[in-house]
């Protein structure tokens, strides 16, 4: 029996049930009815009580499946660094656990521990296609790279001791582990079992040494004798280990901490770095003392004494070259009087040396070299330097050492990401575009040569239609992506910034800023991507409208001030007898400073501050090159000392020219063609009469407002960090809702004179933000953990002056929609219309009266009124859509673009053309609508004009949506929603059926509340860290076709030949006998290890990697696709080395027939 049949039913009771209705309020009032629909099982609507036919709903639950896709950006808190240097693929370890595997661009892999311990050390097994990782919590881990989704194929857990290093030799199955207590254990890769063979740390040092050595730092074999190790310890002790004799062959001490070792190739030397900031070099054949000892960055005694310390050399690489001098690169080693240094890595190549500084910490480094092989000249040419915030790569071919361009998007993070959209099956020419338009804005000085990490494959797929991703940050800068083909590519940046006067700190003038830091931070974006207009809402309450053009032009920035504050303070405040009602305004302008409930109404050197906004925009003319060119700016102003409050909602719409937003005080509209504000009202006015809590309606006063909210977030920093949830009306935390309607922000309650005096000892022209409260500090997530910190902190946010009225008085504007629709029931046809829901679950249509006319439409003004129909939902409205008749989604109008500053006069000239919904093409197209809406609780889809609510869903009783979208998927529609708790749901439309709820990932910050969007074609994204985004499907057709759109890890390579080390080299230059590890370490000749000191346990690599390759029969065709593959590869391999061996012994025995007939007659004295 499958899962949704069972499903349906439940829908069917669930939709029939009363209780399916609750919450609709009733039928009378202005339209409020959501009992007023009958709603019938299995679909059927009706609507004013005609049953209308049954739209056919294609989607079921079988569409439907989570899955991550790919995760782009920089790993967040690196850890570790690997490269396989024939395979050219690199790895990231993270603090979390996570694992990054990058190749050419496209290769870009993610997986992750189960145990989310830290990664310390990544080894790959070279060419092999498998890599071991050593985590935090003492195990090692081998993964299988031969698949696209890499999974563990076994791991081994260490219980006694706690694993510090790591070193698996070039072509070796057997890994060396050193320990903590300075003990050397071996495992063998393929079985994953450690052997009985250990280096216990009493043997390797002497036995006249009294202390312990400390934990193993470094291991490697010698590059001259594969049977020799060195083991680095902590203390400055290093010991040559014969693995055969079981014996220490020479033993070097240094009074300075190691912090790690490098061969030289001929291995007759190595180098050490220490704590210090020394480098010593130790010869083998002297090891009483360093051959060389040097302080790089020490300054050089006067009276000859050994250079002052430095910092300490944290690792040293020593890579020789045939044709020049050695290179010994290092990181750290600065002195210590050079404080305010940034973190370097110093290049040394012969005489020169060179010091590159970074912009962030470094956490390792990689030299690249052309050999895999330890005892030939490495010949380097790369060194990979892993920041704690960046990845750079080092070209070493060229003198000035210029760094390589970057393929990956890793500089997502330059600014903190403050929000987040995604558009997917986006117009195919708008990636060009702005690819062409931002392609003007690269960078000069990068290396010529090809970025060196190129391994892996990688195609297209099927997937096809072009998507985007835009990105807002802290700085005010706006990214867009190409995100199409699950890769990710930087294609246009737009500074909001540059609107505005830079900041000049010191002039001794109040600031008017809301904030300290990031006054530019972007809260909000809308995009219209059919017209290419752009809108952004910005932290210091105000709106930027943007237009696409493809030249460059120098104008004036327009901008409009808006006064949007809101007074009903006679219903609230507590104390009447306190504030009496003044008539006119200018008496009550000495009274308003000691008794209003802001902490800015404080007088500023002696004025007030009133109509001024928080930032001010340039005034001359501007240059603005092709791209994004901002056409109109509108501030929020102060009022009567009162900072304006940041804005909770954006719509645009380039058909009507019109702008709309909002904020708790009440709703904005301007005609930015015009450069008109239409309407500016508190949410109270635009009901009218039409009221649900009978409020007295005020029109906003010029000399007496009030704001509360912000400056009540600076006590409560879990209060701020939900001021940045998308769902700005509610408090929550990890998925507690308190009240639908008790965010700061909507409070619109007036302090008590005491409470006044309080809260007024910050100073005057203080602003009500601290600087780590700042909206951009995404990085910063605030679970909290505790019911009893979870109630302090909203008791503190909300003084105990509110009384229960406040709750209505002060509502925030939660969500805007322009769309042709019925603004009132006896409507017979669709008009311009604005949908205006609010943090109660309020929903108002405002009605547009657009000139008749094109030409009327420059000087004519446009009429906007509320219509008085009112509906209602439970919980802070989130997001609207309409569909026609038939149920298929009715895209709101647009203008086709145009470029506004085109050079063809004719493009100048030419008419706007509108794409309009129009009714009249079909005679049963327009007689009705289906307006869905979907709040923090609950969906509701409602017959247009008649106001009937058809459908009514209750989402979420316990907790609270944060993000909800009607998006499209297999050329049908639903309604995608992401909950506080975690769960990700689907909802047919227009029946609002469950077809999807999968308990994803539970919000542990306000980060992905933040940054979590749905969009078409099953695709969603949000910032898993404050560096990454993670994208994911809710599609099963994506979910099938993902293994074919990921990149391949592994590609078959062959692996490089050794050198020929020539006859004389072969005879003097190292070990004659041959060395066998699987007889020195295997089970027969060393036993096996103590059972308690590691457990293994096996992984499901191997199995998964097939399952994911194909179900079914397919699966057993691809298993044995790919093991005919290995094998014929494997024969190739074995052919060409046969033949290469013949022709050896082939050449040899005609040498050895040339030399016998040469000497065959002479006597032995002629020799």
């Amino acid at each position: 029996m499958k899962k949704f049949n069972f499903r349906k039913v439940l829908d069917g009771l669930t939709a029939s049930s009363p209780g399916g209705s609750s919450g609709g309020g009733s039928s009378s009032g202005g339209g409020l009815g959501a009992g007023s629909g009958s709603v019938h099982p299995g679909g059927t609507a009706g609507a004013a009580g005609t049953p209308r036919d049954e739209i056919q709903e294609i989607l079921s639950s079988d569409y439907f499946q989570i899955c991550k896709t790919v995760r782009h950006g920089f790993p967040y808190l690196p850890t570790a660094l690997a490269f396989d240097p024939v395979q050219k693929i690199l790895a990231v370890g993270t603090r979390t656990g996570g694992i990054r595997i990058l190749g050419r661009p496209g290769v870009d892999c993610y997986c992750q521990h189960e145990s989310g311990a830290a990664v310390l050390q990544l080894q790959f097994l070279i060419n092999e296609g498998a890599l071991v990782s050593a985590s935090a919590d003492d195990t090692l881990h081998l993964w299988n790279l031969r698949q696209k989704r890499p999974a563990i194929l076994h791991s081994l857990k260490f219980n006694r001791e706690r694993i510090t290093y790591c070193h698996l030799p070039f072509q070796s199955k057997w890994l060396y582990v050193g320990t903590e207590r300075g003990n050397t254990h071996i495992v063998n890769i393929e079985s994953f079992i450690l052997s009985g063979y250990v280096i216990m740390w009493n043997k390797a040092i002497e036995l006249s040494t009294k202390t312990h050595p400390g934990p193993v730092v470094h291991l490697s074999d010698s590059p001259r004798d594969e049977g020799k190790l060195l083991i680095g310890y902590e203390n400055g002790t290093v010991v040559l280990w014969d693995l055969r004799s079981k014996r220490a062959d020479l033993r070097v001490y240094y009074d300075e901490a190691i912090h790690s070792v490098d061969w030289h190739h001929e291995g007759k030397q190595f180098m050490c770095s220490h704590s210090d900031g020394s480098l010593t070099l130790w010869n083998l054949k002297s090891p009483s003392r360093p051959f060389q000892i040097t302080i790089p960055h020490g300054k050089i005694q006067r009276d000859g004494k050994k250079p002052e310390s430095c910092k300490p050399i944290l690792k040293v690489e020593y890579k020789t070259c045939k044709s020049s001098e050695p290179f010994i690169i290092f990181s750290g080693g600065l002195s210590y009087d050079k404080a305010c240094r940034r973190p370097s890595l110093t290049i040394m190549h012969g005489k020169a040396i060179t010091v590159l500084e970074m912009d962030h910490p470094i956490v390792d480094f990689l030299t690249l070299c052309e050999t895999p092989y330890p005892n030939e000249f490495q010949e380097p040419y790369a060194v990979v330097v892993l920041l704690e915030k960046d990845l750079i790569v080092v070209d070493l071919t060229q003198s000035n050492f210029p760094i390589f361009e970057n393929p990956y998007p890793i500089d997502i993070h330059e600014s903190p990401v403050t929000c987040t959209e995604y558009f997917a099956d986006c117009p195919p020419d708008l990636i060009p575009v702005l690819y062409s338009v931002g392609a003007k804005h690269k960078k000069q000085g990068y290396s010529n040569k090809e970025w060196p990490i190129s391994g892996g494959a990688w195609n297209l797929g099927t997937q096809t239609y072009p998507e985007i991703i835009i990105t807002g940050h802290a700085d005010g800068s706006i990214k867009f992506w190409d995100a199409s083909a699950i890769t990710l590519q930087m294609l246009y940046k737009l500074k909001t910034s540059k609107v505005f006067e830079k900041q000049k700190l010191g002039e001794g003038k109040p600031s008017a800023e809301i904030v300290e830091e990031d006054p530019f931070a972007i809260q909000m974006m809308y995009w219209c991507p059919e017209s290419r207009i752009f809108c952004v809402a910005g932290v210091s309450a105000y709106v930027i409208v943007y237009r696409f053009s493809k030249h460059e032009v120098n104008t004036e920035i327009v901008s409009l001030e808006v006064r949007l504050q809101y007074d009903v303070e006679d219903i609230i405040t507590p104390e009447p007898e306190i504030i009496p009602p003044f008539p006119d305004a200018s008496s009550q302008l000495p009274s308003l400073k000691s008794l209003s409930g802001s902490t800015n109404t404080v007088a500023c050197e002696g004025m007030m501050k009133d109509s001024i906004p928080c930032l001010s925009v340039k005034t001359r003319t501007v240059r603005m090159p092709p791209g994004y060119q901002a056409e109109l700016v509108i501030q929020l102003v102060w009022v009567d000392g009162e900072p304006p409050q940041q804005i909770t909602s954006l719509a645009v719409n380039s058909a009507y020219g019109l702008v709309a937003f909002g904020n708790c005080n009440g709703l904005a509209v301007v005609d930015f063609m015009q450069k008109t504000v239409l309407l500016s009202m508190g949410t109270i006015d635009l009901y009218g009469s039409s009221d649900p809590y009978q409020r007295q309606p005020r029109s906003p006063r010029k000399n007496k407002q009030f704001t509360a909210g912000l400056t009540e977030l600076t006590d409560s920093p879990v209060s701020l960090e939900l001021e940045r949830c998308k769902s700005p009306t509610s408090d929550h935390v990890n998925g507690h809702c308190t009240s639908p309607t008790s965010q700061t922000c909507s409070s619109g309650k007036r302090l008590s004179s005491a409470d006044v005096t309080k809260s007024n000892r910050r100073g005057p022209g203080r602003p009500p933000f601290r600087k780590a409260q700042s909206a951009a500090c995404m990085e910063i997530s605030l679970p909290v953990t505790t019911e009893e910190n979870r109630e302090n902190t909203f008791s503190r946010s909300r003084s105990s002056s509110v009384s229960s009225i406040d709750k209505e008085s002060k509502e925030a504007i939660t969500a805007l929609y322009f769309m042709e629709t019925f603004s009132r029931k006896n409507d017979s046809a669709v008009s311009p219309c604005l949908w205006v829901g609010t943090g109660l679950g309020m929903v108002l249509i405002i009605s547009l009266n657009l000139p008749a006319t094109e030409e009327l439409r420059q000087t004519e003004p446009v009429m906007v009124s509320p219509s008085g129909t009112v509906l209602t939902l439970k919980g802070a409205v989130l997001t609207f859509s309409c569909l026609d008749c038939m149920g298929a989604l009715i895209h709101p109008p647009y203008e086709v673009w145009r470029d506004p500053n085109s050079i063809d006069d004719s493009e100048k000239t030419r008419k706007r053309k509108l794409v309009m919904y129009s009714p009249s093409s079909s005679q049963d197209m327009g007689d009705h609508q289906f307006a869905v809406i979907c709040s923090e609780k609950q969906a509701k889809v409602f017959s247009l004009p008649s106001q009937t609510c058809l459908y009514v869903h209750n989402i979420t009783e316990t907790s609270f949506l944060l993000r909800a979208d009607v998006v499209t998927l297999c050329n049908s529609i639903c309604l995608a929603c992401f909950c506080a708790n975690g769960h990700i749901m689907t909802m047919s439309l227009p029946s609002l059926r469950p077809m999807l709820d999968v308990n994803y990932l539970p919000v542990t910050d306000m980060r992905i509340a933040r940054t979590f969007c749905f969009t078409n074609e099953g695709q969603a994204l949000y910032l898993s860290s404050p560096t990454e985004i993670q994208r994911l499907t809710y599609s099963q057709e994506m979910c099938d076709n993902l293994q074919d759109m990921l990149g391949d890890l592994f590609t078959p390579v062959e692996t490089p030949e050794a050198q020929n080390r020539g006859f004389l080299k072969g005879l003097f230059g190292g070990s004659g006998q041959t060395f066998d590890r699987e007889e020195l370490f295997g089970e027969a000749s060393a036993g096996k290890a103590s059972r308690s000191l590691a457990q293994h346990i096996p992984g499901s690599g191997g199995i998964e990697g097939m399952k994911g390759a194909a179900g079914g029969v397919i699966g057993d065709l691809t298993r044995a696709r790919l093991a005919l593959d290995e094998r014929g590869q494997r024969l190739g391999e074995l052919d060409e080395k046969t033949a290469s061996m013949m022709a050896s012994a082939e050449a040899f025995s005609k040498h050895a027939h040339e030399l016998m007939l040469k000497y065959k007659d002479k006597k032995w004295y002629q020799f």
